[in-house]
Parts: structure tokens; sequence; C-alpha cells
């Protein structure tokens, strides 16, 4: 049967239009795609509003004023628990195995919120692709097993992220008044080692292959499902090459904060599409200076002079 729609003439509009969808990958992707960002930014302003209730606004970061002037919104038990398993470190300590896949499951959620709509490019790279070689009557493995590849490798980091954030809350010491010796020094190391990466030429190189996806795409294509899904890991490792280090700031502004997630979604995006390093060079020098920030107050915390 062709997978072209032609064999439901005799169908209603409406039963056409529904063909229409099914059969068209691009949609059926894009579809998907969007709903799981929104999806994931719902859960995580749940989280960040929650959290800027919880915590003081000097240890939540920039944006909790603005989190916690919104309603705390009634929350089903297992969201509840969840949200309890990646904040609230006293509330995991007897449950490390739930506290560490909880974590996992939040920098996940994170990744399909601020890496998905980076990744756009590529996926309507290989879309366009995959219609034209459709209009040809060629065979197509759907876009869907690409970013299946993407996703393992973030999924795969996630779970990096949720060690380094279990050892990052053990390290921590603040109390809710303020930030810890633990925290300030977790924080700037994160800061400093996130804007160092902005010069390095592996950050360059890894921006250079999600810049221009098509080559690799076209170059490499292929009918085989399991060839294209390496194709997507492929691509996942490069972006996670671009972005791995900006996640770090995450640690220095909270975990939950919304506010920096949207913005770094934002910066990692336009700097996938910027020609020049202006922006990477930029926010580069900004997490150094941050960082150092963060070591000047540790230090002064250290003299008794804060």
């Amino acid at each position: 049967m062709s997978d072209d729609g032609d064999s439901f003439g005799n169908l209603d509009l409406a039963g056409r239009a529904t063909v229409g969808i099914v059969v068209q990958k691009r949609i059926v992707t894009y579809g998907l795609l969007i709903s799981l960002i929104v999806l994931s930014w719902a859960i995580l302003l749940g989280m960040g509003i929650r959290a800027a209730k919880t915590f003081t606004l000097g240890k939540f970061g920039p944006g909790a004023a603005l989190l916690e002037s919104l309603p705390d919104i009634a929350l089903p038990p297992f969201l509840d628990t969840f949200f309890q398993l990646c904040l609230n470190p006293s509330f995991a300590a007897a449950a490390t195995i739930p506290q560490g896949l909880a974590l996992v499951a939040m920098w996940f959620l994170m990744a399909l919120a601020m890496m998905l709509p980076s990744a756009a490019p590529m996926i309507r790279t290989y879309c366009e692709i995959a219609d034209t070689a459709r209009r040809e009557q060629k065979p197509v493995v759907h876009p869907l097993v690409l970013v299946a590849g993407y996703l393992t490798v973030w999924l795969v980091a996630a779970v990096v992220f949720a060690a380094a954030s279990m050892f990052f809350q053990r390290m921590s010491t603040g109390n809710g008044s303020g930030l810890g010796a633990g925290s300030l020094l977790a924080g700037g190391v994160a800061l400093l080692g996130a804007g160092l990466y902005q010069f390095s030429g592996l950050k360059d190189a890894c921006l250079k292959k999600c810049r221009n996806p098509f080559s690799m795409l076209f170059s490499r294509w292929s009918v085989r499902p399991a060839t294209v899904y390496r194709l997507g890991i492929e691509q996942g490792l490069w972006c996670l090459g671009c972005c791995w280090a900006l996640m770090l700031v995450m640690f220095a502004v909270g975990l939950a904060n919304v506010f920096w997630m949207a913005l770094l979604a934002v910066f990692t995006t336009a700097e996938k599409q910027a020609a020049n390093h202006v922006t990477t060079y930029l926010a580069g020098a900004i997490l150094l200076v941050w960082a150092l920030g963060l070591f000047l107050i540790l230090i002064l915390q250290t003299q008794g002079t804060l």
C-alpha cells in the first residue's frame, strides 16, 4: 500500500485530512516534539514555583521574585514527591535511589525543554531531506528515530548531571538563610569551568557541526533505522559538546530556576545560529567574572568580613 494517501481518495474530507496527518512524518514529528517541550516546561515551571516559595531569593537566584509571586498550584501526590526528591536534600536523605531517579528525570526534562528547541534546525533539515526522498518514492526512516538517538545522549548526560547534583547537595551547607561555603565553592567552580570552555577549541568544533547539520545528514543518508539512530546519537554528542558546560550554570543559580533555564535555552539556540564567536566569547567572559565574584564572596566569608 502506498503511504502517500492516494489510495484513500474515497474518504470524505475529514478522513483524508486524518490520513494526511498520519502519513506526513513531518507533522507527526513536529507535533510530538512541541508537545514534549510544552509538557517539560509546564512541569519545570511548577517545580520552579515550588522552589521559589521554599528557598530564599538569595539562595535560589535571579528570577525567583517573579516565580514567588505566582500562585502555588495544587499538585498530584506523585509530582509533589518528585519535587521534594529533587529540591529537598533532607527529604531525600534516606532515599538515595529514588532521589537519583528523580534527579535523572529532572535533568532529562531540562534537556527536553532547553535543548530540543536548539535541535530544531537539525530535525527540520532531516525532515526536508526525507520529504524530498519520499516524493521520489524512496524509503525513508521516520524522523523520530533520529530524535530518539539525539535524546539518548541527553538521557545519559542526565544520569551524569544527576550524580553531580547529589554531590552538590551533599556539599551545600546553606540552611535556607543564605549561601553556604560549599554552595559558593561548587557554584564558582561550575561557572569557572563553563566560562573557560566557551573559549576552547572543542567548543568551537562542536558549534561548527551543530550549525551545519545538512552536510552530515545528506552525505550519510541511510534507509536503515540503526544508521539513522546512530546519526541522532552523533548529533546529540555534538550538541552535548556545545552545551554541557552551560548546563553547569544551573548549579550556581539553583537547579529549578526556570528563569535561567529559559535564558539558557534562548542563548543556546541563538549561539547555534550565530555566524561568529561574539555570543560565545561574551558569555564566557560573563561566566568568568561571575565565578570570580563567587570566589571573592567565599574569601570574604572565610575571613569573617561578610
